[in-house]
């Protein structure tokens, strides 16, 4: 029953079993002594040499031959309705500086899960207010998004974007997690005061490993964020949101400690469990029967390449991919979509309008199109094209200029206020563009506007 610790890699603790019992994957163990501290047991290594993550943060107080006792207990999470509001860490301690949370709640392991076997069917759009997206990628309701992008493209701005629209509509059948995995502390602070500036905080419950918390704890953050999702879906029986910055630093985590476990990485560098790793996270977030779980996830692109393994791990799992461009961003359009990389299994006349599936389409034959004739124009200028053809790139640049909005949650440093809009009122917009009903008026009108029907009158 009891190990000794033979070496000490911050923040991994090798452990050798030599009598009794062995212990069992993700099973906690806790030192013999003095000073308390509990280890996670994640993997086997030669004979009874057991690799395990410290849960304590740092690992100094961990020494060779020190006594690891068995608890024959899973790592867990006590959850309850009070976590609503709050922010807390992967171990449910709250760290928002509002008191301690209620002792009695529902004990649930993190890293062990029950599969939902009985899913609702998945054929309902769920509008956030925001063109481009309501348009061209579509939400599912119970699907899986992802918004892809580099740094500073506005990945983190159009998933808290969602969030807000989607939140203030006053349906209390629904709540929100928001896990922030191995992002900046400061955008945490942001978000917790936006969401309490909105109403919508008692709405939400966060969960944060922010990027100086040690690998494990970012790495265990994910799984935390995703037990309260599920908590809330089958114990609450509550509709869910959640969403995850940044779904790239989990992976990250999982490579920082597969290194200290001493694995071979793969030719990119990950670690050769990223597919189970981003599987078992996937697979949890599911919608039960008769409540949907709807996941919005970001994902870093590093120096944005779309064919990072880690992001293409990820696609596996979406129904809807967001693209977030860093040219599309340094034009000044925002949200900074890239249109033609971006798609949505939505887009399908058993889950949207045959209207709407008609101009997304149109829309984006229009643009790509137009990619063709600004390619040629800038070899040999625009004026050498004939006139069907500048008039194809004007209504191109139209579209795209139409799709630019202001955000709620940027009002303060955008100084202009944010603003919903009906999905009718982007499909009828779109449609008069590409019909030819605004070719009188000029590109630059159609940006950050809220519809188009008010052009015709100016």
């Amino acid at each position: 029953m009891n190990g000794t610790v033979i070496e000490v890699k911050y923040p991994i603790v090798l452990i050798e079993f030599t009598t009794g019992e062995l212990p069992s994957l993700y099973e906690v163990l806790e030192s013999s002594g003095d000073v308390h501290i509990e280890v996670l047991v994640i993997s086997v290594g030669a004979g009874s040499v057991y690799y395990c993550q410290s849960l304590e943060g740092l690992t100094t107080e961990i020494k060779r031959g020190m006594i690891f006792t068995r608890t024959q207990r899973t790592l867990s999470i006590s959850l309850s309705e009070a976590v609503l509001g709050r922010v807390i860490d992967c171990f449910g301690n709250p760290i928002d500086g509002k008191g301690a949370l209620p002792v009695e709640g529902v004990a649930l392991p993190i890293l062990s899960n029950k599969p939902v076997v009985d899913s609702m069917d998945q054929t309902s759009v769920l509008e956030t207010g925001i063109k481009v997206v309501d348009l061209m990628c579509p939400i599912i309701k119970g699907g899986k998004v992802g918004l892809f992008g580099g740094s500073g493209v506005g990945k983190t701005i159009l998933l808290n974007e969602i969030m807000h629209n989607i939140l203030t509509e006053g349906n209390k059948d629904t709540v929100s997690v928001f896990c922030g995995v191995g992002e900046r502390s400061r955008e945490g602070h942001e978000l917790v005061e936006e969401l309490d500036h909105g109403g919508i905080l008692p709405l939400t419950s966060l969960v944060y490993g922010s990027m100086g918390a040690s690998p494990v704890l970012r790495y265990l953050t994910a799984y935390s964020g995703v037990t309260i999702a599920e908590y809330f879906r089958d114990h609450l029986k509550k509709n869910v949101m959640f969403f995850i910055d940044n779904m790239f630093r989990f992976a990250q985590a999982g490579s920082e400690v597969s290194l200290l476990m001493g694995n071979i990485p793969s030719e990119e560098g990950y670690q050769p469990t990223l597919i189970s790793e981003i599987a078992d996270i996937h697979e949890r977030l599911l919608s039960s029967h008769d409540k949907y779980l709807t996941t919005i996830e970001a994902v870093y692109l590093p120096e944005d390449d779309l064919y990072d393994p880690a992001s293409q791990t990820v696609f596996g799992y979406i129904d809807s991919s967001i693209v977030l461009s860093r040219a599309v961003y340094g034009e000044g359009k925002l949200p900074a979509v890239d249109i033609l990389a971006s798609t949505s299994d939505a887009l399908s006349k058993k889950i949207v309008t045959e209207e709407h599936l008609e101009v997304a389409i149109r829309a984006k034959r229009l643009l790509t199109q137009a990619e063709v004739l600004e390619r040629i124009s800038s070899l040999v200028g625009e004026a050498e094209l004939s006139e069907d053809d500048r008039i194809t790139l004007q209504r191109a640049h139209k579209v795209r200029n139409f799709l630019t909005q202001n955000f709620y949650v940027s009002g303060q440093q955008t100084g202009r206020k944010g603003v919903t809009v009906q999905l009718k009122d982007t499909i009828k917009g779109v449609k008069g563009i590409i019909d030819g009903t605004f070719d009188a008026i000029s590109e630059d009108k159609f940006l950050y506007i809220e519809t188009a029907e008010g052009l015709l009158g100016d």
